[in-house]
């Protein structure tokens, strides 16, 4: 038991450390190595006393309960330095993506009443092209300590007292805004709805389909500013797993950490699991990959062939996932049960109802695609600083339409077959281009495609492919249309195909199907 101060009563407290919180195992195992980063490691003492000297310089700037901390970082171990700071201080943890301009990052400042912000760009200063607007208590930076940012090991190397935390630090992470602007969203909130039981038990159904060990080595490469990549850390650190972290993804990176590190638990988007696919064979069977016990894969909907690739090349340990920030978790499909429903995201985790609607909102019965609406114990009912949701988007029921089609059969398996917003209109029939994709993906030398409706003067819409092959392969248009003639119905046909080097991608690996789609649209009073 420690002795520690608390600051606003002025009197000695007894404080123990909270089991499966930094504290606890920087207690427990001080010189057991906790993270890897490139040729860093890190110990759990280190890391505590590095988040201790952290929170010591947030607090002296003003930093407490509640401040909002933005953080943008590539996928790096000091993520998990200032989570841990954050965590005992009370602060607030936003992850912000690397990618966004100084205007989309001054609008989330601003949106989400930051008051520090900490980030490892090369010109920090840039972010904040007047930084009179933003009044923030801190500004941190990693490479250089320009335009009033203060350099990130002057602060890290301090001596300070020992502090510990009661929780995790809350988490925000704001949406795409691949339509509109982005919006923010508390992950993991109880729903008024909800009691403490049942947000337990739901936590417990989520974190039981991927249980971890002490002895788990988990390899992390997606980014701080997803849920995904957060909530990764967070597991790992509650069961005292080594977290070995890549920067930028590379897939055979990828597979010389798993061999070097023995890593045990991967979770990566479909994406991510292509360009392994598209690695030469001999490539592959360079590395020694027998140490995974777990492969997780999710973000978006995953074909058979490519879950059958995974299952052929690492063994049946494939895990899938579906969810959104603004509901978390939904449903997950075990590895035994790929088997069986391979097109599925499996079963919706406890106290996660899940109904599937026509447009009207009414309910459709098993075996029926429409909208996917959820409810959970942690689906939100408002954005960050924005008023409570409207009918359209949360019911008086308590459930969030999610923008996904998909249906239920009659056992409960959650199929996932597309995005309304995606769904194209031609000649009064609804055409869902995830279909289309899957056909497409089966040619042999095609590595992904995105599929969209463009405009047409009979039809309304047309389908339109665009295709990304894999590296070295090379494909006519007229050989790929060929191809999936007999796999689709004539209407679902793509009437064009463009082949390009590269897919438009978000840092999740998400297809950016906006950038393909918008320019036909340009000018149009109507966008369907």
């Amino acid at each position: 038991m420690t002795n520690e101060i608390n600051l606003e009563k002025g009197v000695p407290v007894a404080v123990e450390p909270v089991p499966g919180s930094l504290e606890f195992w920087a207690a427990e195992r001080r010189d057991d190595i906790a993270i890897v980063d490139g040729d860093r490691r890190l110990s759990y003492g280190d890391w505590n006393d590095l988040a201790d000297a952290l929170a010591d310089a947030m607090s002296d700037a003003g930093l407490g309960k509640g401040s909002v901390v933005v953080v943008r970082l590539q996928i790096r171990h000091e993520w998990a330095i200032v989570a841990a700071a954050c965590a005992k201080l009370g602060c607030e943890i936003l992850g912000l993506n690397w990618r966004l301009t100084p205007s989309e990052v001054g609008y989330i400042l601003r949106n989400s009443h930051a008051q520090a912000l900490i980030c490892d760009d090369e010109r920090p200063d840039a972010l904040l092209s007047t930084p009179e607007e933003f009044p923030l208590r801190l500004r941190v930076s990693f490479d250089s300590s320009v335009g009033g940012f203060l350099a990130w090991n002057d602060l890290v190397s301090r001596h300070a007292r020992p502090r510990f935390s009661k929780e995790e630090a809350p988490l925000i992470i704001y949406t795409s805004g691949t339509t509109g602007f982005p919006k923010g969203v508390k992950v993991g909130k109880v729903a008024p709805r909800s009691s403490i039981t049942e947000l337990r038990e739901y936590m417990q159904s989520v974190t039981q389909v991927r249980a971890r060990t002490a002895d788990e080595i988990v390899l992390i490469t997606l980014p701080m500013h997803h849920g995904a990549g957060p909530a990764t850390v967070r597991a790992a650190l509650a069961t005292g797993s080594l977290m070995v972290f890549l920067r930028r993804f590379d897939p055979e990176a990828v597979l010389a950490l798993i061999d070097r590190e023995r890593v045990t638990s991967w979770t990566a988007v479909p994406t991510m699991y292509k360009r392994l696919a598209s690695l030469p064979d001999d490539v592959i069977a360079r590395y020694d990959v027998s140490s995974l016990k777990m492969l997780g894969i999710g973000a978006e909907p995953t074909t058979p062939e490519l879950k059958q690739w995974i299952v052929d090349h690492f063994g049946p340990i494939l895990w899938e996932s579906y969810g959104s920030t603004e509901t978390g978790m939904i449903c997950a499909l075990m590895p035994a049960q790929q088997a069986i429903r391979p097109q599925s995201s499996g079963l919706p985790h406890r106290h996660v109802t899940i109904e599937i609607r026509d447009p009207d909102g009414q309910s459709l019965p098993a075996g029926t695609d429409g909208e996917v609406w959820v409810r959970t114990p942690v689906t939100i009912t408002n954005y960050v600083n924005a008023a409570a949701l409207g009918q359209d988007t949360l019911d008086d029921r308590g459930f969030f339409r999610t923008g996904d089609i998909g249906r239920l059969d009659t056992e409960g398996y959650v199929f996932i077959t597309g995005r309304a917003k995606d769904m194209i209109i031609s000649g009064g029939v609804n055409i869902y281009p995830a279909e289309i994709e899957a056909a497409i993906c089966k040619h042999p030398a095609v590595q992904d495609a995105a599929v969209v409706g463009i405009p047409d003067i009979e039809f309304g819409e047309q389908v339109k492919a665009v295709v990304e092959l894999k590296p070295g392969a090379s494909l006519e248009k007229a050989a790929l249309l060929s191809f999936v003639s007999p796999l689709l119905a004539s209407y679902k046909r793509p009437k064009t195909v463009d082949i390009v080097d590269a897919l438009p991608r978000n840092t999740m690996g998400k297809l950016l199907k906006r950038e393909l789609r918008d320019p036909y649209w340009v000018g149009r009073e109507r966008q369907v």
